[in-house]
């Protein structure tokens, strides 16, 4: 992988970068991630939306300022992507950002509580082009359930969808989604899939751009440039929370899946 980062020894993520050493062991998981922000948690605490696989923190970069209530937690695999976005977000001083050093299925199998994300944000993850990576691959079954179990429960009929500083989303606001995009139709087409394995537990909405996309933009991060100059094209769409469906069981085994 190229990482097109520069001076990388020059970067200082500060309080904005969080690396394993910010988890417990899992004896003591889950965590409250509000902790790593300030004192405000539990019921007091602000909205908190995840972003997987957050590259160069573009897209953190770009919607933060535009919804300063809420806390945006990103989690980057790569060091090189995550201490160019922790080193990012501090310049910027966006305060109600962090950026974690993880590997994401194990942040939100075993350390992220159960209803503590307002929304998921995946754009443009990994597609593990050869089959026998395909078990690779972030977005899968087991994995989406993981999410329902952290996501809030939408609000019908609510007030988010209104606010023109929120990432667009369907009828009755943001909350309790999981948003999709690629640049790769065969993974599409497996998300498809899984999406259609996971729809006791998820309505399928099409996809709206966040309202930090720049025009003709579908999310506007930094690999979607790229991309949008080499000509691919984009597809993606919504899975929304069914709050009354019946609790998925845990995967078993346990999942194989990188951001």
């Amino acid at each position: 992988m190229t990482v097109g980062t520069s001076k990388s020894s020059q970067k200082a993520p500060g309080t904005y970068g969080l690396t394993r050493a910010d988890l417990p062991e899992l004896s003591e998981a889950p965590v409250d991630p509000h902790a790593w922000f300030g004192p405000e948690s539990g019921a007091s605490a602000p909205p908190m939306d995840l972003e997987i696989g957050s590259g160069k923190g573009t897209f953190l970069a770009q919607q933060a300022p535009l919804e300063p209530g809420v806390r945006w937690l990103g989690v980057e695999y790569a060091r090189p992507f995550w201490l160019h976005a922790a080193d990012r977000v501090r310049r910027l001083g966006l305060n109600n950002v962090r950026v974690m050093h993880a590997e994401a299925g194990a942040l939100v199998r075993h350390y992220l509580p159960d209803a503590s994300l307002r929304q998921v944000h995946i754009y443009f993850p990994d597609p593990w082009p050869k089959a026998r990576h395909h078990k690779r691959r972030l977005v899968q079954a087991p994995f989406l359930q993981d999410l329902w179990r952290l996501l809030q429960d939408p609000i019908e009929g609510g007030s988010e969808a209104t606010s023109e500083n929120t990432p667009a989303g369907p009828a009755g606001g943001v909350r309790g989604c999981v948003r999709l995009m690629t640049d790769h139709a065969d993974y599409f087409a497996w998300m498809e899939d899984h999406a259609e394995r996971v729809s006791p537990w998820f309505e399928r909405l099409p996809y709206a751009a966040p309202a930090s996309a720049g025009q003709g933009e579908v999310a506007g991060t930094n690999f979607e440039r790229k991309y949008r100059v080499e000509g691919r094209s984009f597809s993606g769409m919504i899975l929304r929370k069914r709050p009354d469906a019946t609790p998925p069981e845990p995967p078993t085994p346990p999942l194989e899946a990188l951001s």
